[in-house]
């Protein structure tokens, strides 16, 4: 299996899942400045190409999940933040934006591990996963009205079909920065765990993930987010179809036969 070259993330890879680490502590694993929007892309571009594949994690290494985008570029107007209204207008298009995008098309489950602080662009990095589980250290925070900017990165398109449009209009308009527990109650993280143990808890659920069907698992996926903008008559048809691909694909009737041996049991 050869991996796709990154540059400040890194990829693993054991047995069906792969974990995807920002690796850019120095920054608090910002997402601009850095190469990790590309390497989230050429990730989701491989794990879609690699079909034994099922899950993919995406974590931070070091004491941060991410802290969005880097303030001291906006400061002094650099990088990914310098440039007149269609200059960057091209920066966001062709920079971070293409992490939703990528995230949105990911084919596998996707697992937020989110081991501290997602703030701003890293807040919504989180809600664009499938599954969020959060360290007792995390804090959850939609910032950018704080600085005086907008959710440039789609992070207002995902939050409120999250947790509705209510509580994401509070977080967003207001720019408070939540802890793991309320983040939990208003239901953007599934669970918490001490810092030790997120990932051996995130690992033992993608892990029950992985051991189903890979193919069904896939199309599953795609059932999820097509349910999001399809009406029922027309939805029901593409279910019909993937169900069609299910019933002819060998991993459809290994399943059955695994299951009536463990009913005769």
């Amino acid at each position: 299996m050869t991996l796709p070259t990154l540059a400040d993330c890194l990829l693993n890879v054991e047995n069906n899942i792969a974990t995807l680490t920002f690796n850019r502590h120095d920054v608090r694993n910002a997402l601009t400045s850095t190469a990790i929007a590309d390497d989230i892309v050429a990730t989701v571009d491989w794990v879609n190409k690699t079909k034994n594949i099922a899950v993919l994690i995406i974590t931070g290494a070091g004491s941060a999940f991410s802290s969005g985008g880097n303030i001291k570029d906006m400061a002094d107007r650099a990088g990914d933040f310098a440039g007149d209204v269609q200059t960057l207008e091209n920066k966001y298009r062709e920079g971070i934006q293409r992490i939703p995008l990528a995230l949105h098309k990911c084919e596998v489950p996707v697992i937020a591990a989110v081991n501290g602080p997602a703030i701003g662009a890293g807040f919504d990095v989180a809600n664009m996963c499938d599954i969020r589980l959060a360290s007792n250290k995390a804090k959850f925070g939609e910032t950018f009205v704080n600085l005086g900017i907008i959710p440039g990165d789609g992070g207002a398109w995902f939050m409120q079909r999250l947790i509705g449009y209510q509580k994401a209009a509070e977080l967003t308009f207001t720019g408070r920065v939540i802890n793991a527990d309320e983040a939990k109650e208003i239901g953007i993280v599934l669970s918490i765990s001490e810092p030790d143990d997120l990932m051996a808890r995130t690992l033992e659920l993608a892990t029950e993930i992985a051991s189903k069907p890979t193919a069904s698992l896939r199309l599953t996926k795609r059932l999820m987010k097509m349910a999001q903008r399809t009406e029922l008559p027309d939805f029901l048809d593409i279910c019909a179809v993937f169900q069609g691909m299910c019933h002819n694909n060998p991993e459809h009737l290994d399943a059955v036969n695994a299951m009536l041996e463990k009913l005769a049991k």
